[in-house]
């Protein structure tokens, strides 16, 4: 039995929780936590400046409000479809993946170690689905957004719908692993907990909510104005004809 043993490949040794569970390839990072967030933040303004600067050309009379649904929905796709996607494809290496990307993963899974152990089913299907369905459809509401187009509130929706569902199944299956099973996957430090899972999560459960509300608002007073015009114009058919019978 020992010389079995000795044969069996040995797991490195990782910082995730549970401690014991196996990390395939494990690789430490070459980034610190500091360098890591700092790329990640450089990231997203890039991506903010970048479409500011062509939507004010675009339309420069852009209200705040619409200007900032296309500022959302543009970093949830690049987010969705690029940095999400790449954990999708990549997900059986990643703990030994050395480039921006992988190094990024890792880094969060320090709040989530779901994401590099073989608790990653229903995290690989969130992603999987996020990236293919709501990264695309994040830039196609963007572009209705920035046109006005009459598709805008609908997709909006179904967009914004999409990810706080699958934010709020993220959360629950977690907190019910760790209150049910005892499963923690989050390391006991509070930046990781509040920071990582917490904060950066919550973002898409408040402002899909407002979107979502914000676009049944505007859908509610379409619908009402379209029946007032239909009672204006039955009224004043019903009127004519009545006129003509006379």
């Amino acid at each position: 039995m020992e010389a079995i043993r000795e044969k069996l490949p040995v797991s490195p040794k990782h910082p995730y929780f549970p401690s014991e569970s196996p990390i395939v390839g494990y690789l430490a990072n070459e980034y610190n936590t500091v360098e890591l967030v700092s790329l990640f933040a450089a990231g997203c303004a890039v991506i903010f400046s970048l479409t500011y600067v062509t939507v004010k050309k675009v339309r420069p009379s852009l209200p705040i409000s619409d200007l900032s649904g296309i500022l959302w929905f543009v970093l949830c796709g690049f987010i969705h479809l690029f940095f999400e996607g790449y954990y999708a494809y990549n997900f059986r290496t990643i703990g030994g993946n050395q480039d921006l990307f992988g190094q990024l993963w890792k880094e969060y899974a320090l709040s989530d170690s779901r994401y590099l152990t073989a608790d990653s089913a229903f995290v690989l299907c969130m992603e999987s689905i996020t990236a293919a369905a709501w990264g695309p459809l994040s830039f196609l509401t963007a572009a209705l957004i920035a046109v006005d187009h009459p598709l805008r509130h609908p997709f909006q929706i179904i967009v914004s719908l999409g990810q706080f569902y699958g934010d709020v199944l993220y959360y629950a299956t977690s907190l019910f692993d760790e209150g049910m099973l005892g499963l923690t996957y989050s390391r006991p430090e509070a930046a990781y907990y509040w920071g990582y899972f917490v904060l950066m999560n919550a973002f898409w459960i408040v402002i899909p909510f407002i979107l979502i509300w914000q676009s049944v608002g505007a859908s509610s007073r379409a619908f009402a104005a379209l029946k007032r015009a239909e009672k204006l114009l039955n009224g004043g058919l019903q009127n004519g004809s009545a006129k003509k019978s006379q």
